[in-house]
């Protein structure tokens, strides 16, 4: 009997809105997996609105959350899934917890990422860089983008050539599936994606362009990282497939976004993302971008 898909993810919660888990364990879910998720906050909504209030869990509930599973012979998983997560303390207890989830599954696949800024902008605190980029070692796939790339490999990335020696990097880090998920390059004209993925002696590289929307969208990235998770699985770990059904799934999310604010106020409420509206595009992906061999 083929094992059943089973995920951990941790990441953020927000009761109103799109992003961490809220972006995430739909998708999953209707792709077939079983999904257990852990919330490293839990907050009103996300932080491009004016206020935001909630609560977040420290390293000492995570440990407990994790430690109830394991009592009850219900810690079995095929992959974990993580993104923001604002404390030291709290990334230090995840390498913990990767370490805990392989004793029971040694094949277990880790999807990080490692959302710490974008745009030339730091979201966490300096001291959670150094954490990273040992964590990133135990990982399986990661998804940085531009600038977080820049900051794993200690590099300055302005064009396709940079990029490739950064994700050599990561590879040599330990990393088996490297994608960037968005880059913007002085040698290319539109939104770039790469992706590389190296086992043993093999190795594939692509990339994919994107048209760049005039909007910034909170939660991409969650669901990005949910989705290529979903995709690889699924498609027996196929990077080319998998890559274009993300990214296809993801542009027909955005459009559908954006054809509903036409006539509409532009505020966070009205950009959150058409996720459920989505149903039948995540679900069926109809491929809209198509990826190059590098």
């Amino acid at each position: 009997m083929e094992e059943s898909p089973r995920v951990l993810s941790v990441q953020s919660h927000v009761v109103s809105g799109y992003v961490g888990n809220k972006s995430a364990v739909f998708p999953l879910q209707l792709l077939g997996f079983e999904v257990d998720f852990i919330n490293s906050v839990q907050f009103s909504n996300h932080t491009g609105y004016k206020k935001v209030k909630g609560q977040i869990l420290t390293e000492k509930d995570l440990a407990e959350l994790v430690q109830g599973l394991a009592e009850n012979n219900i810690d079995y998983y095929t992959h974990l899934l993580t993104g923001y997560i604002g404390s030291v303390s709290f990334l230090n207890q995840i390498a913990c917890v990767v370490k805990q989830l392989r004793e029971r599954n040694p094949n277990l696949i880790y999807v990080c990422d490692p959302v710490m800024g974008d745009n030339g902008r730091l979201y966490v605190n300096e001291e959670l860089i150094p954490i990273y980029k040992n964590i990133i070692s135990l990982a399986t796939v990661i998804t940085p983008n531009l600038f977080e790339a820049e900051i794993l490999t200690d590099t300055k990335i302005k064009r396709t050539d940079n990029i490739w020696k950064a994700i050599d990097l990561l590879h040599k880090k330990g990393c088996e599936t490297v994608v960037i998920s968005s880059a913007e390059l002085e040698d290319r004209p539109d939104l770039s994606i790469f992706a590389s993925k190296r086992k043993g002696d093999s190795i594939e590289k692509l990339s994919m362009s994107v048209e760049k929307l005039p909007i910034t969208f909170t939660g991409t990235g969650d669901l990005f990282a949910a989705l290529l998770l979903s995709w690889m699985y699924k498609n027996d770990n196929n990077l080319k497939e998998s890559l274009e059904k993300t990214v296809s799934t993801l542009q027909g999310i955005l459009k559908r976004t954006v054809d509903s604010i036409k006539g509409k106020e532009f505020n966070s409420r009205n950009v959150e993302l058409k996720l459920i509206q989505s149903k039948c595009d995540i679900e069926q992906p109809k491929i809209t971008h198509h990826a190059n061999i590098e």
